[in-house]
Formats: C-alpha cells, structure tokens, sequence
C-alpha cells in the first residue's frame, strides 16, 4: 500500500493522512452537466484521490471543491426520477411510524431531503416534517409539493437555528448525506443539537465493505467526502453523545447501511444485537489494518483494462453502444476510463434538468430515454449499475432487435 506524504489532515480525528487506497486521477464534479452554450468553456477538474486514516479508519478524499461550489444552485440530481428509490422511502416512512409510534404531535426532520421523494409520505400520513436541503432549485420543488423546507447547509448553527423555530427532531433522518459532508464533526454535532431527548436518529450511507468487496470504484466522486465503516461512523458518533443502538443493512445503492442512534443518555432503548455483531465482522475482516485496502487499486486498473477492451472491440466490429443514465458514480467511471463519445454515442436520463445538457469531463450528450428507440443501439450500458434490474424491466425492448445490456460493476457482465 502506497505511503504518501500529504499536508491534509483526517476530517474526524484530525491525524496526518498518509496512506493512499486509490487515485482515480483528475475529474470535474459530478453533477456539474455542460449546458451546450458552455461546451467549449474550460471545466474544473480536482484531484480524485482516497485516502485511509490509520487512527480512526475512516476513508476519504481531501477537501478540493466547497459544498457551495457542488450544491449550487443548479444541482441536478433529483431523487424523484427513480420508481425504485421512490418505493424505499415509502417502506422506510411506514416502518418509523409502525416502530416508533409517531404520530401528528411528532416532528419529523430529514437533512438533504431534496425533492420530498421521502417526506411526502410523512405529510400523506398527518405528520409534520422539516425538509433542510441547501439546493435551491431541488428545495424549490419540494416546496411545490407542501413540504416545509429550509434552504440551508446542516451543521451546529442550523440545528440551533432551526430547533429555535421549529422545535426538537422525534425522528431525525438524512439518506446518502453523511457522505456528502467536508465537516463531519459540525454534522454529527448538529444532530446531537436537534435530536429531541428520546428522539431517534436513521441515516442510509453506502457500507465501505460493499465498496471495497464490490469493486464500487465508481461510488468515489468527489461529492462523496468520506467512505464509511460501521466502525467508524459508530466511534465518530460516539465522541458525539451519540449511542448507535440499531443497524440494518439494505441493498440500495450497491450495498448501504441504516443506523439508528439515541442520546447517550437515553437509557430506554436497547442495543440490538446487530450493532456488536457488525462491528464484529469488520473487525474480523481487517477493516482497522492497512492491508484490507491494499489490493484494491491494482483491482480497479484491470476492471478498467476490461472495460476498455470490451469497448474497443464493439467499436471494431461495427457496434453501437448507448449509455443509460447521467448518475455521479457514472461520470467517475467514464472520466477515469477515459470514454468519451469514441466508445459511447450518447446516453440518456429520465430528468429532464440533465436532458440536452454533456455529462462533465467527458462531454457525451445526454438524451430523452425515446433515444434509444430511435438509435436501436447494439449495446446499452448502464452506469447506474445498482438500478439495473429496474431499468433493464423498462428497456426490455432494447431485446427487440438483439440488443444487449452491459453491466460495467462488480466487473464487465453482458445481459442478452
């Protein structure tokens, strides 16, 4: 494992970080899409490189891009475009009002809530939700919806705030935002500020095990600020006051995991055995050893290798290749690989905020899904890889004239 001499310093313990788990190389931001009237302005692009901390385990990039520069105002990622996703928070709401008993005297408050795709259902059942989302243009739609939404980045100062004005969270929720966050002590500081004092926390985050084991390369962007363990987000929240007394792990996005947190205080909840035994197992694994992540760069240059072979022999024997989907982990791929419109056509997305616009760095142009009816690509490559049952059920007429869907990750699949 490469040892490397950096001036950074780990965004929780504050330890030199020394130790490189992979550089994916330089890449712009990953929902940064080119509008066509910008297509020959210069893009930004920053370092793409994780980092292991040897003191509390927590993998990560360095600090290039501010979350102003990432969550501005034209952010374009939606929660609402995806059927599956959309299905998870309505299970999701059904099980917290099932387990914990909350009802129109309860305050539910989700940080990043986006575009209400999970607070809705709280509002369908009577139940009052704060929506804390720093894009503007995401919150807008949320607003649209009859969601109470805030326009602000969460940290100590916006729980104060908003705990002021609205009240103590009872349940306190943020799906795929732990991740997205320079500042993780403000964070988890916040949440210790805004939880009511036998409120429960959930978060989601992709598990770092699924990751690493998964081959998920593609899941680092630099939106992404940190790679989590159990172990390691549980000893983070722990220096916060905050006891991890449940967890659950959920096969979105690859392979995530929900925890459930109380005040340390708090001594009516009991710890599921699940907590011990998860931390168990990555401890077992090697998670806490530098040797756990030290093949998975050499890994990641020969799924690469592959990628590029497949592509270099469709393209020499004539064949059309389409991509599906405009998602982060997508851009990572296609801009580590060095693909650009040579090896894929075009792809297309269901948002209509990314239609007509070239996916970052590699400038593809992004299409309606009505494209590939049109074009009847030989090949459909899905770079939101984790969605592929989902999207292969929608497009099963691609089959009609013999096309073909490829899956790039946990490593190069073709699917008649």
């Amino acid at each position: 494992m490469k040892k490397i001499e950096t001036t950074s310093r780990c965004r929780f313990c504050n330890s030199k970080l020394k130790h490189s788990v992979i550089n994916l190389g330089m890449s712009p931001l990953c929902q940064k899409h080119v509008k066509p009237e910008n297509a020959n302005d210069m893009e930004k692009f920053y370092p793409l490189h994780a980092y292991i901390c040897e003191h509390c385990w927590l993998m990560q990039l360095e600090e290039f891009a501010t979350p102003d520069e990432i969550f501005a105002d034209e952010y374009a990622y939606f929660s609402s475009y995806s059927e599956s996703w959309l299905n998870h928070a309505k299970k999701y709401t059904d099980l917290m009002i099932d387990r914990f008993s909350l009802n129109s005297n309860s305050l539910v408050t989700e940080i990043a809530s986006n575009d209400g795709y999970l607070l809705q259902w709280f509002v369908q059942k009577e139940i009052p939700v704060l929506g804390i989302e720093p894009a503007e243009n995401v919150a807008a739609v949320a607003k649209e919806k009859g969601i109470r939404t805030e326009i602000k980045f969460f940290g100590k100062s916006t729980a104060i705030e908003m705990t002021n004005k609205y009240g103590k969270a009872d349940l306190l929720l943020g799906n795929n935002v732990l991740a997205h966050v320079p500042d993780i002590n403000d964070f988890v500081a916040g949440m210790k500020e805004m939880l009511n004092t036998e409120g429960v926390i959930t978060m989601e985050f992709p598990h770092l095990q699924r990751l690493i084991e998964g081959n998920q390369f593609d899941t680092i962007y630099h939106e992404h600020f940190s790679y989590l363990s159990f172990s390691a987000v549980n000893r983070i929240f722990a220096h916060h006051g905050i006891t991890l007394f449940d967890v659950e792990e959920l096969p979105t996005h690859g392979g995530s995991l929900r925890i459930y947190g109380k005040h340390a205080e708090d001594d009516k909840k009991e710890i599921a055995k699940s907590v011990s035994a998860l931390l168990k197992r990555e401890i077992a694994l090697g998670f806490e050893t530098l040797e756990y992540y030290s093949a998975f760069e050499e890994k990641v240059k020969e799924t690469k290798r592959k990628i590029l072979d497949f592509l270099i022999d469709a393209k020499r024997n004539g064949k059309t290749v389409a991509g599906y989907g405009a998602p982060g982990k997508g851009n990572t791929l296609l801009n580590y690989c060095g693909i650009r419109t040579d090896f894929i056509d075009f792809t297309v997305d269901m948002s209509p905020h990314k239609q007509g616009n070239f996916l970052p760095g590699t400038h593809i142009p992004i299409l309606h899904p009505e494209a590939i009816k049109e074009y009847k690509p030989d090949y459909l490559f899905i770079l939101p890889w984790n969605l592929k049952k989902e999207i292969m059920n929608q497009h099963s007429y691609v089959r009609d004239w013999g096309g073909k869907f490829v899956i790039p990750i946990p490593e190069l699949t073709i699917l008649n």
